[in-house]
Parts: C-alpha cells; structure tokens; sequence
C-alpha cells in the first residue's frame, strides 16, 4: 500500500475565506484523485497536518474530508486514517459532465464478501492427488462403464459410515446416491415430485433464489413460510396441508425444503419443537421434507446440530455436499433417500446426463477413507473460526452498533442494519469494490411482511470467501462503509 502524502502534497486552492475555502479544497482533493494523481489506498494526511500544511483552520480540512467520504471519493477509519478510496481506473471526463460525479463501481470487484463458496485458495492438492493416484491404482475395470445410476459402491459406503460418524443420518449405502451437486439433486427430486402429482413446496422465506427458481422449473410451486428465532414457522404447513399427500391435491403443498442446522441465510438453527412438528407434518400428510445441510460441519460454539433425517428416514431427503467442505468445482453432492423414493429418483436420473466421473467420486471415496476429509475438515473449522472471531472484534471495536447475528456456524454472519440502510450501504460497498450481498436479496418475492418474520436491513457477510491474505483488507472496506450508530 502507498505511503501517507506529506506536506509535498500539491493543492491549488482557488476561493477566499471560510466556506470559499472549504469548498476549494473539496474540489481539489477531489480532481486529485479523479485524475489519478492520488491513488487508490493512499493515506492522506490528518486532518490537523494537511491544516497546518496550508494554513486552514483544521475544522474546515474536517469538514472537506467528511464530504468527500459521503461521497465515496475517500474512505475513514479510526485507527487507520483517511485514505483514498478504491475503484476503476479513472474515466475521460465528458463534455458537461459535473465534477461531483462519485468513482464508478469496478467491472470486477476488488474484495468479495458474497456468500456461496468455500475458501478455494487452500484446496488440498496434494492429499487430493495423492487419493486420486491411489484410487486409479486400485479402481476395477468396470468402473470404467456406465455404472450405477446411484454412483459408485466404494464412495457410497464411504459416505454412509462417515454420514452416520459426522452427522446422525441413518444412511444405508444402497439408499444413496450421488449427484453433481445439490442443484442437480434438487431437481430430480423436484421432477420426481411433480410426476407424482405433487403441485407445491414449502420454501423458507429467505433463502437462495437459484434453489427457488429450480423448485420452479421443476414445475412445482414455491411457498414461502415464515421464520423467525427458532427457524420456520413449521405451522404455517398446517395450513397448506389438506390433500397435500405426495400424490394427492392440485396446489396443496406437498413437500418442503429446509435447511434445519443452519438456516440459509439467516444463520439460525431450527429449534426442537420446530423440528418435531416438521417431522409429524410429514408423517400425517404423506409429504416430504427436503434437508439441505449444507454447512453442518462448520459449527464453533457447541455441539453440532445433527440431521433432521435421523428422526424420520422415510419422511426426510438428507442431502450434502462437499461444496463447502471441499470447493464447488468437485461438483459432488449425495441424497440419502426413502425407500419408496429410491426407484423413481434412479429411473430419472438414467434417463439424461445425469451421471458423473466415476475417478472423482472414487477419490474422494479415498479421501474419505484415509481420513484425508476429516483433517480438511477440522482445520477448515479452525481456519474459518479465526476468520469469524476478527470480524466480530472488528464490528465490536469499529462499528458496536451493528448487531452481527448466525455466527454460530457456516461460513457467513448477519450484519442487522438500521431500517432503511441497506440499499445505501451496498450501494457505497461497490463503489469501493466491495461485493456485498443484502439480505433483501435472499427474501422470497411472494414472502409478505409479517409479525412473526417482518422484513429486515441486513448484510450478509462471507468469511469463508476470501483467502487468509485477502481478508484483511476485505474486512477494513467492510468496516469503511457501515452506516453510523444512530
């Protein structure tokens, strides 16, 4: 990062006395950095320096770099000074193009702090290729074929004894199988569905869009159902739930989707109660629950929440992933199935191009196997733990107003924001190249406002995102755009 600008720093002030003067200095601080003399991220002198410097009052260089920051042309933190803020490289001006025009958003982001990804950066290459060595070397001929439409027996049992060991699922490796991803997964189980005569399924109310719009091409439905504190308001269902047998009704609502352990996005986990009448939902209605446990692994502050399946495996889809624990590009997920599901799921998936590498499920049966994926795992927890604890110190020392909630599990928090802030705030984090997600954005379109879930201000901020070298300054653009405590 560039030094501090001293007192060689070259200002032509044009404008006499008082505000003739702040607004003189405004507009030469800020065609420096238009023109790129002042680059991004360099520090510029405090406000009593640069005053000396000139000869101003210190008010009015306060006040000159107070309008700036609200503009986006400068960043301010206590404990790190005012510094140029970041953004593209610096544009022609047009003809009649006022100078107040704020820096434009970089086509690609400086620093990421959206959710859905892992920190791909400390994938495990050489216990991965070693595994895949191993298992090449000991792969039978026919694994070389077609294959099961479940996916191969050795990671099948891999995951079984390891889904039993890790996450409570009463798995029977002949009830598994393995998909290319959960997106991949959710759709079989969504068309599966629909040719059932299943018309609806409940949706939390936040969640991510890419999971609704696949309910939706499915041909299903999408309900969204109320969350608060404890989770989804399972009893909404209640309501949806006449003729709503797999099967039976035309619109009922026949399955839902959730992600009890660790609701996406909003961090909470689905409270015991909660749990049950989900489970007796589904056991009075003949309909199915869809568990999406995508982060169970990473949990810091107690014991693990374990699977929803495990109270009722002929009523509850478990699906994983090694998405979060690995990297999206291994593009390997599993479903632990009902019995009267397995036919039908395995009759579609052989049916399109369904299927996937048979040398990557291998390697990661071996991978398994050796213990190689619990080690990834345990230092990844460690690894994004650490994360976790700097952002929360950071938000307690720089910013306590911000009520950062769901951090007592995956790879993402909340950050509660005042009513009203949200829209502002990402707006100002692109300005300095900082991808930030609302958490608008994860509300359902068809969710109204209510008591029990009304809508909210927030960010969603991914930890597990950028790599170790990368976060830091993540955290400090971060920090640089939150709205004031009130």
């Amino acid at each position: 990062m560039a030094a501090a600008v001293g007192a060689d720093l070259h200002l032509d002030l044009a404008g006499q006395g008082g505000r003739g003067v702040r607004a003189a200095l405004t507009r030469a601080l800020r065609e420096a950095v238009r023109s790129g003399r002042l680059a991004p991220g360099v520090r510029l002198p405090s406000s009593r320096s640069l005053a000396v410097d000139l000869g101003l009052a210190r008010n009015t260089v306060a006040e000159a770099y107070g309008e700036l920051v609200a503009e986006g042309w400068l960043t301010a933190r206590q404990g790190s000074g005012t510094r140029v803020a970041q953004r593209s490289a610096p544009a022609p001006r047009r003809a009649g193009e006022r100078r107040s025009t704020p820096p434009r958003v970089p086509a690609r982001p400086l620093h990421d702090l959206r959710c859905g990804a892992a920190d791909v950066s400390v994938f495990p290459r050489a216990a991965w290729l070693s595994a895949a060595r191993r298992a090449m070397a000991a792969a039978p001929h026919e694994a070389f074929g077609y294959g099961d439409g479940r996916g191969r027996p050795e990671l099948r049992a891999a995951l079984a004894d390891y889904l039993a060991r890790a996450r409570g699922v009463r798995a029977d490796p002949e009830r598994i199988v393995v998909c290319a991803g959960f997106t991949q997964g959710l759709a079989l189980l969504g068309e599966v569905l629909r040719r059932r005569g299943v018309r609806a399924m409940g949706v939390e109310s936040y969640g991510l869009w890419v999971h609704q719009g696949i309910v939706e091409r499915s041909g299903l439905r999408p309900v969204p159902m109320a969350l608060d504190a404890y989770g989804a308001v399972i009893g909404e269902l209640d309501g949806m739930e006449e003729g709503a047998g797999v099967g039976e009704g035309d619109g009922a609502v026949g399955a839902a989707l959730l992600t009890p352990a660790h609701q996406f996005p909003t961090g909470v986990s689905l409270h015991p109660d909660r749990r049950a009448a989900a489970v007796d939902w589904a056991s009075r209605t003949g309909g199915l629950i869809v568990e999406d446990d995508y982060d169970g692994e990473f949990r810091y502050d107690r014991q693990p929440v374990g699977a929803l399946q495990n109270l009722a495996p002929e009523h509850v889809v478990y699906c994983g992933t090694a998405s979060k624990a690995l990297a999206p590009g291994v593009r390997l997920a599993w479903l632990v199935l009902p019995e009267h599901l397995l036919g039908d799921v395995l009759e579609l998936k052989r049916t399109g191009e369904w299927g996937l590498s048979a040398l990557d499920q291998l390697t990661l049966a071996e991978f398994i196997e050796t213990g190689a994926y619990d080690r990834h795992v345990r230092a990844m927890r460690l690894r994004y733990r650490r994360r976790r604890d700097q952002l929360v110190d950071a938000l307690a020392e720089h910013a306590p107003h911000v009520r950062v909630t769901g951090i007592a599990a995956g790879l993402h928090a909340v950050l509660e924001l005042p009513p009203g802030t949200e829209r502002t705030t990402v707006q100002a984090a692109a300005w300095r190249g900082l991808a930030l997600e609302g958490l608008s954005r994860f509300r359902h379109p068809a969710a109204p406002p209510s008591q029990a879930a009304p809508a909210r201000d927030g960010l969603t901020v991914a930890y597990g995102t950028p790599p170790d070298h990368a976060f830091p300054g993540a955290l400090e653009a971060l920090l640089s755009v939150l709205p004031p405590a009130e």
